[in-house]
């Protein structure tokens, strides 16, 4: 019985066959995870295969400790959910290491940053408090910020140096979580950019929209000179933005590059629980079109990713220091030390 179908039947008998022997294969047993080098080294490297996004992080790693033998910055463009996730001690340390050596924040990040300081707690139930019009509505939230950048903003300071110095001068309670007063403090640039009318604090009466406008213009201006120093090496991490940093970090790119900066040999990262149109684009590949520069995209749960680069960074600056692996089993005692 043959099949209804007026379709010819091909000769499959006849198709040509090569040897595995010539075949290109892209997995090779030599990039596998080694248990047995692990066991011998104790390096948590010898844990990843050296394929695929193990591979990427790996290069990341690589790429932000090229960046500080180099003498080129490593900056950090935080969404606010990083901050929510309780990682500020990471970036924190980073900074005093000298590898992180710029931090740019939205508004929410700053929010956030600036609640942590205050009383050691942030993040508020939208759901519950939409309902009845109190999301948003902490009185000292907002009239702390908004005072802080109405009486320190000028046509030279913005907003993260603004609060910064808050923060710093008032003494605040939780102010070592703080990255916009260790910033302040440290002489390290923590920017921050806001779209009116997207944060808590916008809906307060005692917003000052000249000044959030002339301060976010100011710290744009900031970033933008931050970034000046990127060719040759740098690192640019857009970590847990989806749209308001990726556009800031885009413009100031176009800005320098319309300067005469080259702005072409630097790494970028997006790090994210998922990969946006904004920071794929605006961050991963646009950038290095054409140049000998480098992007990234790597997947996960902040939480999880952060602390994991985090741990392959300090291993690393461990190892060269000599302290070995007897100095990585202090990074909890660290953390909880900031």
């Amino acid at each position: 019985m043959t099949h209804r179908y007026e379709l010819p039947k091909l000769p499959f008998e006849k198709i040509t066959t090569y040897s595995l022997q010539e075949r290109n294969n892209l997995v090779d047993c030599r990039d596998f995870v080694s248990l047995r080098r692990w066991q011998e080294s104790g390096d948590f490297r010898d844990l990843l295969p050296n394929l695929l996004k193990a591979q990427e992080l790996l290069a990341v790693v690589e790429a932000v400790l090229r960046a500080r033998d180099r003498g080129r910055p490593v900056i950090a463009a935080l969404g606010g959910h990083v901050i929510k996730c309780g990682l500020s001690p990471l970036i924190i340390d980073l900074m005093r290491r000298g590898i992180i050596r710029a931090v740019a924040l939205s508004g929410a990040g700053a929010i956030h940053d600036y609640e942590l300081a205050l009383q050691g707690k942030t993040s508020e139930d939208v759901r519950e408090g939409i309902r009845e019009g109190r999301f948003g509505m902490a009185q000292e939230t907002a009239q702390q910020i908004n005072e802080a950048i109405a009486g320190r903003v000028n046509e030279e300071i913005g907003i993260g140096e603004a609060l910064g110095a808050e923060i710093s001068h008032r003494t605040l309670p939780f102010r070592e979580l703080s990255l916009l007063a260790v910033g302040y403090e440290l002489a390290i640039p923590v920017t921050v950019h806001v779209a009116i009318g997207t944060d808590i604090v916008h809906m307060h009466p005692s917003a000052d929209g000249g000044r959030m406008g002339q301060g976010s213009l100011n710290d744009f201006r900031l970033l933008t000179s931050a970034m000046a120093a990127l060719d040759g090496g740098g690192c640019y991490l857009n970590v847990g933005s989806a749209v308001l940093l990726p556009e800031v970090f885009l413009k100031a790119l176009t800005l320098l590059r319309n300067l005469g900066h080259p702005l072409e040999d630097f790494v970028t990262v997006n790090l994210d629980m998922l990969q946006h149109y904004r920071p794929t684009v605006n961050v991963v590949s646009r950038p290095h079109q054409g140049g000998p520069g480098k992007g990234y995209a790597l997947t996960g749960h902040h939480e999880i990713m952060l602390p994991l680069l985090y741990f392959l960074l300090v291993s690393r600056l461990d190892q060269e220091s000599g302290k070995g692996a007897a100095s990585t089993m202090q990074l909890c005692q660290t953390s909880q030390k900031l």
